[in-house]
């Protein structure tokens, strides 16, 4: 305590004393079940550095691609942008997946790298914020974002504490990194108060440098490959086959993140033509809506990095089938109450699947192919995120239109992972030849 006693310093030695005791339970959380040995601790710390940049950079893009540019160009102007931002995706996706298997060494420079790129993006952006230049930098920055997350989940198994799952090492990452983003986030807004929207932008650059120098960090044991098997969705030579409860866990999860790119594309488009000229209602409702995904998820990993599913498979169809529901009500009772409902809904489905994929991963593939499908699996994961992000720059922003498109598309989603389970497919269902009787002879 402080020798003489004031309220200014008794309250700023409370504080100092909390914040002490916060980072010692985050470190003990961060290197619990082995994980600073094993190295788990050292990529998780590198995730909540990807996940704060991205904070950053959102807090200070917002306005530019959802309300300013909104505002100032025609709707149709707007989605062709949108649609610009987001198609490369569907292209460079693809290619990630299938490079992690060629990358016998420097993963861990080329997380960095990825890292460092972005410092330089940020920069691009924070100097060029009123000229074209940003929304390309602002591209870039999210392939590199995304190339990230890939990379990451390839070199995960290499960590992974003999105490815990990788279910579980990849649902703790990501409440970890969920937590750092709300934080660094509310950083990047005061940066973005007090210094303007390219303020926050210099503050990512800064993130994203001590994410290239905490990727360095990484031990080297992830860079031994020596006896990995590339996993492949078809029986090729010198690959290992993906397992039937695999795909099924992947035609469940591909549905449910379909859902979570629609959202977050769909509801911009609607709340801004119901709030035409209201920055602020258009950035609370917008808000509520991101909170409950936001909420969602941090649920949906923390249920998942404690429970362990026996049955996987029945977890998939089970959130695919209340992601299913939720839209449907969305559908009928349209509104910004029922889509922040979705939202919730949606994200801790989406997570609780993840979960439940990373344990059948775990489950039916040997340790040496266990990386390749981390990287491939997410390359997939990405891919109906952006197929359903286009859905949603591409549909009218009217509530019950969406819903009740994204409804169906979920409900023949639902219909395949169930039908894959059971050893078919809706292609054989709908494709089946119908048997006619042989002609009667005489």
């Amino acid at each position: 305590m402080p020798k003489k006693l004031t309220v200014t310093r008794v309250a700023l030695f409370r504080g100092k004393q909390l914040s002490q005791q916060a980072v010692a339970a985050f470190r003990r959380a961060a290197h619990a079940d082995g994980a600073k040995k094993s190295g788990m601790s050292a990529v998780t710390y590198a995730v909540m550095m990807n996940y704060a940049a991205d904070a950053a950079m959102a807090v200070a893009l917002a306005n530019t691609l959802f309300f300013s540019a909104a505002s100032a160009e025609s709707k149709s102007k707007v989605a062709l942008y949108l649609l610009i931002t987001v198609a490369p995706f569907a292209l460079i996706a693809p290619v990630i997946g299938p490079l992690l298997d060629r990358i016998q060494r420097g993963r861990r420079i080329s997380l960095a790298l990825s890292c460092v790129l972005r410092v330089f993006l940020s920069i691009v952006m924070a100097l060029n914020f009123d000229n074209w230049l940003l929304y390309p930098a602002a591209l870039g920055s999210m392939v590199l974002s995304k190339s990230f997350t890939v990379l990451k989940s390839a070199i995960t198994p290499r960590v992974l504490p003999p105490e815990i799952t990788l279910s579980k090492t990849n649902a703790r990452m990501t409440v970890f990194g969920l937590a750092a983003g709300a934080v660094f986030g509310a950083f990047a807004a005061g940066f973005a108060k007090i210094f303007g929207s390219p303020g926050a932008l210099w503050f990512m650059a800064a993130l994203c440098v001590v994410n290239a120098v905490q990727c360095m960090r990484i031990p080297a044991w992830v860079e031994v490959t020596e006896g990995e098997v590339p996993a492949s969705l078809s029986p090729k030579p010198a690959r290992q086959p993906i397992s039937r409860h695999i795909v099924v866990s992947l035609w469940g999860n591909g549905s449910i993140r379909m859902l979570t790119g629609f959202l977050t594309l769909f509801a911009a488009f609607v709340v801004r033509a119901q709030t035409e000229g209201d920055a602020v209602r258009q950035l609370l409702l917008l808000g509520s809506i991101a909170a409950a995904a936001g909420i969602g998820s941090f649920l949906g990993n923390a249920i998942g990095a404690r429970q362990q599913f026996g049955k996987p498979d029945e977890v998939v169809i089970g959130c695919v089938a209340a992601a299913l529901a939720a839209t449907v009500v969305a559908a009928v009772l349209p509104g910004i109450t029922t889509a922040a409902v979705v939202g919730l809904l949606g994200a801790t489905a989406s997570s609780l699947a993840k979960v439940s994929l990373d344990a059948v991963i775990q489950d039916d593939l040997p340790e040496a192919s266990r990386a390749s499908a981390f990287g491939r699996s997410e390359t997939i994961l990405q891919l109906t995120w952006v197929f359903g992000g286009a859905l949603g720059v591409l549909l009218p922003p009217w509530f019950w239109l969406g819903f009740t498109v994204m409804s169906v598309l979920l409900a023949v989603g639902l219909a395949q992972t169930w039908l894959y389970r059971n050893g078919t497919s809706l292609r054989q269902v709908v494709l089946r030849p119908i048997r006619r009787p042989a002609p009667l002879t005489p």
